[in-house]
């Protein structure tokens, strides 16, 4: 275990969150807010230790992908705990547990909460929480590797432990062009949406801060109703943003070089948009049978089909109240997500594609014996490790899901409460039904729960192998090891 470039990785991510901290900051000041002096101290603070910890550049900066899924999880530790601090430290979230639980949250883009009235918060705290489902949507290590110059050709693992979905490549021959080049889609994406909102006459402050929330598919938003208090147009304009930033980014790098054939036949995001069309149909289809109002419930439909299968969050409307065919759905789509490569989470729309497929292979098997069928997608095999891994993942998953409800269910919650809490949290969704419905919010849980489910936010963010490996004892005593040689070596 190279711990030496685990350090220096952790000292440079905390020192991007340092200069990350200084834009609540400015907005504190803006706004003459003194909480803003919190977020300043804390971002000192995190620029100083990061700058201890990097004072001393690795002799070997070669690492594996063991050090990059420790490096990973790691650093999302590392930088809710700092993150965290201001709304602990101002008391805006007096309970610590309470204030991690919402940093991570954040940061993860999942946007469960447990604020009862966000519009009591102050300006540099809202700009803080949506600007942290911004950093985390598209990831801490992918922008680090955009900006910092890392040697070594063993970068691939960072991002590869990062990145959502089953599979990661690069789409330029080099990884820091790659992450250069992602970052620069999120960001004009993300400019772009803001000024529509803008010019659609939402406030700028409202506007910067639910295009956070939409770039990476978070969901916390500044007022307690969420978006159902905006207009008509801009739950639109939020709509198809949300949407677009759940598709593999893949395709807008295509579009960008003009290859169209090759992203209009992604089949990825035609399974996704498929998706869309069939939630957003049978759920109108089921509301107009109780209210006829079918221009009122396109929207409002359309808006909550793309904001779960997206992991957004965002809600106009209590979905909790609505028939139980239409909950069902929505509960199906916190499990689909959107695409890998993307910045949406649940369990990604290519996995669901690879399963179905694997299945259609076995039923051919069992019918023509010796007949020979590769599964393939965009016209491309499907490597072996792939489908393994795949499958692995389904398990994994199953796993960390049953035992996690399993011990929320201590606090005595009822089980669609338990069940959707953990659906969720462990799919970066947000809310879900009944107590943790889109009125309501994740406060009544015991520490304990909260606990559970800021691993499982955690996990879900990093497709669940980067933190289980992290914590595997047989990795922290290798790390021991390696340090006690070192020692002994000096």
């Amino acid at each position: 275990m190279n711990g030496s470039i685990v350090r220096y990785i952790l000292g440079q991510v905390i020192k991007i969150e340092g200069i990350l901290l200084l834009l609540p900051t400015l907005t504190g000041y803006i706004y003459h807010e003194r909480v803003a002096n919190y977020y300043l101290i804390i971002a000192g603070v995190s620029l100083i230790l990061g700058g201890l910890l990097t004072l001393k550049k690795p002799s070997n900066s070669v690492f594996y992908l063991k050090e990059g899924c420790v490096i990973t999880s790691l650093s999302w530790i590392f930088l809710s705990i700092v993150g965290c601090l201001p709304f602990y430290i101002s008391r805006e979230i007096p309970n610590f547990v309470d204030a991690l639980f919402e940093t991570i949250s954040g940061f993860t883009t999942t946007g469960a909460s447990i604020l009862y009235e966000v519009e009591n918060l102050s300006r540099s705290t809202l700009m803080w929480r949506s600007f942290t489902h911004w950093i985390g949507g598209m990831g801490v290590l992918v922008f680090l590797l955009a900006i910092v110059p890392l040697s070594g050709g063993s970068n691939f693992n960072l991002m590869r432990a990062e990145s959502p979905g089953p599979s990661v490549g690069k789409l330029v021959p080099r990884l820091k062009n790659t992450a250069q080049l992602l970052y620069m889609i999120y960001f004009i994406m993300t400019i772009i949406e803001i000024l529509i909102l803008v010019l659609s006459g939402m406030p700028v402050f409202d506007s910067i801060t639910l295009s956070f929330g939409t770039a990476g598919t978070g969901g916390f938003g500044v007022r307690n109703d969420s978006i159902a208090s905006y207009t008509a147009f801009q739950q639109w304009v939020i709509t198809i943003f949300m949407l677009l930033f759940g598709v593999n980014f893949n395709l807008y790098y295509l579009l960008l070089f003009k290859e169209f054939k090759r992203a209009f036949s992604m089949e990825e995001v035609k399974a996704y948009l498929g998706i869309v069309i069939v939630a957003t149909v049978s759920i109108v289809i089921s509301l107009n049978r109780y209210i006829p109002a079918f221009a009122d419930n396109l929207r409002i439909t359309m808006f909550q089909v793309a904001s779960i299968l997206t992991t957004t969050g965002y809600s106009t409307a209590d979905f909790d109240t609505w028939p139980t065919f239409c909950k069902l759905v929505i509960v199906l789509l916190m499990f689909s997500g959107g695409c890998a490569g993307s910045t949406a989470g649940g369990i990604k729309v290519s996995r669901f594609v690879i399963g179905v497929k694997t299945v259609s292979k076995e039923l051919t098997g069992y019918i023509h014996p010796r007949s020979v069928k590769k599964i393939q997608m965009d016209e491309k095999p499907i490597d072996h490790e792939v489908l393994r891994s795949t499958n692995v993942y389904f398990l994994t998953y199953t796993m960390i899901f049953v035992i996690s409800m399993l011990i929320i269910a201590l606090d005595k919650e009822d089980i669609v409460t338990c069940f959707t809490a953990i659906a969720a949290t462990l799919n970066n969704v947000g809310p879900g039904l009944a107590m943790v419905g889109p009125s309501k919010n994740f406060a009544h849980f015991s520490d304990l729960s909260k606990l559970v489910m800021m691993i499982d936010m955690l996990a879900g963010r990093l497709e669940l192998f980067p933190l289980l490996i992290m914590l595997n004892p047989t990795v922290w005593k290798e790390i021991i090891t390696t340090s006690g040689h070192k020692k002994k070596k000096l």
